[in-house]
């Protein structure tokens, strides 16, 4: 069967407005199976089931939090395994959505680049995500409203597929979602910034910087070899000429590595007459990570002097910490809490 979830709403099955009532169930109501499509004629469902799947999972289990978000472990349809979370605040529902199965950065700072790359997400299987947690959220899949794709992989090495889910996040028949409230972040592949500019969607873009240098980058991740840090600005900074969208910067601050006052000022001279909003994000701790978080003194340090040199500059404190939720610990860890929600035995609906 066939992922229906890699369809446009205009690619839908069937004429005119049987296109806009399949979306209707798919993303504003969030059926996963078409058999509660009632508005179709049996005829039509049934043909549906035989022909199209919805759901991109033979698994979907989930793992609460105590300060409300949880943890998604899913299963693919091929045993491969991903991730995604749920964080919902007061004025808002929010998803961190995963672009691959593992990672190839390798970032040092990150369980999931431990884990190595698997393979890449379809676009069905990045929509899947926000299709599933709302399904066991008892929510319609519209009533999330903020996406940021800082899950599992690399968004920029799997372009075609981000931009192909983006589409139908953006699309008014589709998640019908504000471009302004979706963010890719990316350790810095230039060509896919510049190609990410090209297209225009309007998404915000979020750099995963981590050193102003490149001697420490290249201590903290990989690909950093390949591509030094101005070659990176150079393209931030053509993103933000074509765009006109403030570039996020995020800083993961890692004990004796990153977190010198010399880094924040070279950081705020880096950043210089652009547009930019510097995270600063406090290492979250993993079993076998190679390196350590700087203090809560050190990190309040380094954030008050990026702000004394003009820098607007923000402290994330990461939720679901202790279910491996956090920044950075997503490695298909299963904590001992546990729900899980099966899906149907017949893959198709």
């Amino acid at each position: 069967m066939r992922p229906i979830l890699e369809l446009l709403p205009e690619e839908l099955p069937g004429e005119g407005y049987r296109r806009a009532q399949i979306a209707h169930w798919l993303y504003a109501r969030g059926a996963l199976d078409f058999a509660e499509m009632t508005d179709l004629p049996k005829g039509m469902r049934e043909a549906l089931s035989k022909e199209w799947r919805i759901s991109e999972f033979a698994l979907v289990e989930a793992y609460p939090s105590r300060d409300g978000s949880v943890k998604y472990l899913f299963t693919l349809l091929d045993g491969k395994k991903t991730e995604a979370v749920y964080m919902p605040y007061p004025n808002r529902k929010t998803v961190c959505l995963s672009s691959m199965v593992g990672c190839p950065a390798g970032c040092t700072f990150c369980a999931t680049g431990a884990l190595g790359f698997g393979r890449n997400l379809t676009a069905a299987e990045i929509l899947a995500q926000i299709l599933a947690i709302a399904h066991h959220q008892g929510i319609s899949p519209r009533e999330i409203r903020n996406v940021v794709l800082m899950g599992m992989g690399e968004p920029l090495l799997n372009l075609g597929n981000v931009l192909k889910a983006i589409r139908t996040m953006l699309h008014p028949k589709g998640l019908a979602m504000s471009p302004r409230r979706i963010t890719l972040s990316t350790v810095g592949i230039p060509k896919g910034i510049y190609r990410l500019a090209e297209e225009d969607l309007g998404v915000r873009l979020a750099l995963s910087l981590h050193a102003p240098d490149d001697e420490t980058r290249r201590k903290i991740i990989p690909t950093a070899q390949r591509y030094p840090v101005a070659e990176i600005l150079e393209a931030v900074r053509h993103y933000y000429a074509k765009t006109k969208r403030r570039v996020t910067f995020e800083y993961t601050l890692l004990k004796g590595l990153n977190d010198h006052p010399w880094q924040a000022r070279l950081l705020a001279k880096l950043l210089k007459g652009l547009s930019a909003h510097v995270n600063l994000i406090p290492f979250n701790p993993w079993e076998g990570a190679p390196v350590v978080g700087t203090p809560k003194a050190g990190i309040l340090a380094f954030a008050e002097e990026l702000k004394r040199l003009g820098v607007p500059t923000s402290i994330r404190w990461s939720r679901g910490r202790d279910v491996g939720a956090a920044c950075g610990q997503l490695a298909l860890k299963t904590p001992t809490s546990l729900t899980f929600t099966p899906l149907l035995e017949d893959a198709g609906r």
